[in-house]
């Protein structure tokens, strides 16, 4: 069984297509038949159900890919950590993080790391704290950067705090609210919000707190954007709650603290196998130390 083999029955798995995985491995469609065709003999099981209208994996097919992605990805692994070995950081890079990060400056990470190690492909995705962990688990990503509740703490992955802090109350430049410097959640309780979806880490944290506070609210807008919230909010359409290490960066609002604010913390995850040699250099350059940091 070759490594060559397994990438084969990846590719033909990802396009449904013999036809296609060649193309894509850069090999003749004989070439790839056959040596499917020989991995099969040796396996004692048809991977591929074939017709000529479709090519579908079989149980015992699905069950290799599983496996054959684990070994290319370790395969992927070995080399990489080969060249940290003698000083070369390689592979790729994928950054996830949340749209309102304010403990880090990632964008000014990313370049000087790009000018360190110009060899390694960067990435960079935006979403939700809880679907990146998911991602770091599955190894889609190698680092990530989340907002938590105070009362959550990512799980399955490495962690590193990076900040703590408080919401602040975001309102248009003439609300009626504008001209206080503090506010309590019962009085933001009454005004329409906009906010970001249900069900995400940035919506939960203010969710819990109106819910700690014994109040409900009104939240008519959902977007996943910070900077289309704070869009929203200059028009008057509604308030907002947003990390106040974040707000400094909006224009056209107002921001005034609230008095029963609930906390908000910053982490920086990893995989849980520790970071691969790209993602150990990004966050030396964070000065985030990964070695010996806690694994949840």
């Amino acid at each position: 069984m070759e490594l060559q083999q397994m990438r084969y029955v990846v590719a033909i798995a990802e396009t449904n297509s013999f036809t296609r995985a060649a193309e894509r491995c850069l090999v003749a469609q004989s070439a790839l038949s056959h040596q499917v065709a020989r991995l099969e003999r040796e396996l004692g099981a048809r991977l591929f159900e074939r017709t000529s209208r479709r090519v579908r994996l079989t149980a015992a097919g699905a069950a290799f890919l599983h496996e054959a992605r684990r070994c290319l990805e370790a395969a992927e692994r070995a080399v990489e950590q080969v060249a940290a070995a003698v000083g070369e950081v390689r592979g790729p890079l994928e950054v996830g993080l949340i749209p309102t990060v304010a403990a880090v400056d990632v964008p000014g990470a990313l370049r000087d790391f790009r000018r360190a190690h110009p060899g390694v492909r960067i990435g960079l995705r935006v979403g939700a704290s809880d679907d990146l962990v998911e991602q770091v688990k599955e190894g889609e990503i190698e680092v990530a950067f989340l907002g938590l509740p105070t009362s959550a703490r990512p799980e399955g992955v490495g962690i590193r705090e990076l900040a703590r802090d408080r919401h602040v109350a975001v309102v248009a430049p003439d609300h009626p609210l504008a001209a206080e410097e503090s506010v309590s959640l019962e009085r933001l309780a009454a005004e329409v919000f906009v906010d970001m979806p249900a069900g995400t880490a940035g919506r939960v944290q203010a969710d819990l707190a109106f819910e700690a506070a014994g109040l409900g609210r009104d939240v008519a807008f959902e977007v996943s954007s910070a900077e289309y919230m704070a869009r929203l909010v200059a028009e008057g359409l509604g308030v907002a709650l947003l990390p106040s290490a974040y707000v400094p960066q909006l224009s056209g609002v107002s921001t005034l603290e609230i008095t029963d604010a609930t906390g908000r913390v910053e982490y920086v995850v990893w995989s849980r196998t520790g970071p691969t040699p790209a993602a150990r250099a990004f966050l030396d350059i964070l000065g985030v130390p990964a070695a010996g940091a806690a694994a949840d």
